[in-house]
């Protein structure tokens, strides 16, 4: 083995260590199994009920399901260090794998939409009793799965997963008001309706997502970041008379990474390193993790000035 490999996985084997990690992959394994089981039961009960509403909230629990285990998968893969296969590390497997929950919500969305429209037109009965009761454990599982990744909130992947589950939570109380309502009043056409807006609903959050996942992927300017005045503030260092060739982009929302070129009349190797210590010491109050930073002299012509 390399000692590039040997270093990084050392580096690799220390990270996972302690017991906060195997805590959480114990709070995400807990929420995944509570979700994936109801998902399987959801299905069934919309068969069972004849509730093209049920079947809406087991599109989004099974997303929610497949995003609970890209989370678990990731929590593992994505932290890993950089290799010989990924010089930047396993990062972006994290909004690869948002991409294909993305992907399931949105196909999801449709095919609910595709079969609930007819359902308005032309209502068919429902079992209401039934939808009550699945509407209740619907609150019940996706509140304890919550409930379970509340304390692991301040972890993104938790966080993320937790914030789907709470919109479960308001998603099923919505379909236990509206079974109630067939229940009592025989408004069987709500069902449809019922359906469409937990399909619409799902569907602008996956558009919404999707564009975030797209500007990751195309290395967009990540939206936090004002590249305007992060040129500015270098500009204003110390020796400092142009920069040019500035690119920032993220890995995956969060791990941020820049380049750039810094034109100054330094010669002095010290003063040049005291240069670029203090460049990537702004740059790292901005939120960006990972920077290079290019000296050129002031007399020196740049390749790239006009890219």
């Amino acid at each position: 083995m390399s000692h590039y490999h040997e270093h990084h996985r050392h580096e690799h084997d220390h990270h996972h260590i302690g017991p906060h990690v195997h805590g959480l992959s114990k709070n995400l394994w807990i929420a995944f199994l509570l979700n994936a089981s109801f998902t399987i039961l959801e299905f069934f009960g919309g068969w069972f009920t004849n509730s093209m509403a049920i079947l809406s909230d087991a599109v989004h629990d099974l997303g929610d399901t497949a995003a609970i285990g890209f989370a678990l998968f990731l929590e593992h893969t994505a932290s890993k260090k950089r290799d010989h296969s990924f010089s930047y590390g396993y990062r972006r497997f994290s909004p690869l794998g948002g991409f294909v929950t993305t992907s399931i919500l949105l196909i999801g969305s449709i095919v609910i939409l595709i079969e609930s429209i007819p359902r308005v037109i032309h209502p068919e009965p429902v079992e209401a009793k039934g939808m009550i009761v699945f509407a209740i454990i619907g609150v019940i599982v996706n509140g304890a799965a919550a409930w379970k990744l509340k304390s692991d909130s301040h972890v993104i992947n938790s966080r993320a997963v937790m914030l789907h589950l709470l919109e479960d939570v308001l998603s099923w109380v919505a379909v236990l008001i509206g079974a109630l309502a067939i229940y009592w009043f025989n408004w069987h056409f709500l069902d449809g309706y019922l359906s469409i807006a937990i399909a619409l609903f799902i569907g602008y959050n996956a558009l919404k997502n999707g564009k975030q996942l797209g500007l990751i992927f195309l290395q967009g300017i990540p939206s936090n970041i004002d590249i305007g005045a992060i040129q500015d503030k270098l500009k204003s260092l110390p020796k400092v008379n142009n920069v040019h060739d500035l690119h920032i982009w993220t890995l995956d929302g969060e791990k941020h990474v820049l380049s750039v070129h810094l034109v100054t009349n330094l010669t002095d190797c010290n003063e040049i390193t005291e240069l670029k210590h203090s460049a990537k010491h702004l740059l790292e109050h901005e939120g960006i993790s990972h920077v290079t930073v290019e000296i050129e002299h002031t007399n020196e012509v740049c390749d790239l000035l006009d890219c």
